[in-house]
């Protein structure tokens, strides 16, 4: 009787052994060793992108290029000094916000984008670029707020066109006249509680957006929306990890837009910690 019992149990171990083994997957990790890679059923957070509401207006701000000079550095690059003039804006100060999103410790600053590439934040009004010779360049500056957030006003920004001529000298153009769309944020990599809520931010310059009109085509890790008004968003529900965004500037059928800078890329990463 004792020896039917005995075998019993086994049979049942044996039982519960194999419907653990059909649950779980063994996979070889880079170490070497066995893990245990469970099935997880739980759906992903849809990605959304909603505006932001109640954003701390500037009344008067404005921001002018002081001066755009430059000298020759080698036999094959120039050195750009740009240099500013703030009003009616403190830069270094913290803007009151409600928004749970990333916020700069150093405060309001200027976004200099040259070239449609990552913005410098700028915390006194000037800067220096090294560019080739005989290159020619758009220059996107605008006030943001301590959590990067522009101010969307002409006189809070400036749009130059300039070249660098082969003896390092800087020759400007004539004024931008075509639309244009020039990615701000998100940017970078955010670690933390800063991964929950993310700033999609742009600025327009020679365009409006509406319902009937142009609109920005916003793709985020593959997931698009059409947005009609120019203002600050919200992008939440991103995974962790690398992700993706791509801004283009479409007419009113949805047709992408020609010219210089009417379509930017970027790649961030939203990491744990």
């Amino acid at each position: 009787m004792k020896k039917n019992i005995l075998k019993s149990a086994v049979a049942v171990l044996a039982i519960t052994g194999t419907l653990a083994s059909c649950q779980n997957t063994a996979t070889k990790t880079t170490t070497g060793q066995d893990s245990i890679v469970s099935h997880d059923t739980t759906a992903h957070t849809e990605i959304t992108v909603t505006p932001v509401a109640d954003s701390k207006a500037f009344p008067g701000a404005d921001l002018k290029v002081a001066s755009i000079t430059s000298e020759k550095v080698g036999t094959d690059s120039a050195k750009v000094m740009v240099k500013y003039t703030v009003s009616n804006f403190k830069l270094t100060e913290q803007t009151a916000h409600d928004h749970h999103m990333a916020n700069s410790h150093d405060g309001q600053h200027i976004h200099f984008i040259l070239d449609n590439k990552p913005y410098a934040a700028l915390y006194k009004p000037e800067h220096t670029v090294t560019v080739a010779l005989n290159s020619e360049h758009y220059l996107m500056s605008f006030l943001s707020r301590s959590y990067h957030e522009s101010i969307k006003t002409t006189e809070a920004s400036k749009l130059v066109k300039f070249k660098v001529d082969k003896d390092g000298k800087v020759v400007q153009d004539a004024a931008v006249t075509a639309p244009s769309l020039f990615y701000s944020r998100p940017k970078g990599e955010y670690k933390g509680e800063d991964t929950k809520v993310l700033l999609l931010d742009f600025f327009l310059v020679n365009t409006t957006l509406a319902a009937d009109g142009n609109k920005v085509l916003a793709d985020v890790n593959g997931k698009q929306f059409t947005l009609d008004k120019w203002g600050p968003y919200e992008i939440k529900g991103l995974p962790l990890g690398d992700a993706k965004i791509k801004l283009s500037l479409v007419d009113k059928d949805g047709n992408t837009i020609t010219g210089d800078n009417v379509s930017i890329e970027r790649d961030i990463k939203l990491l744990a910690q």
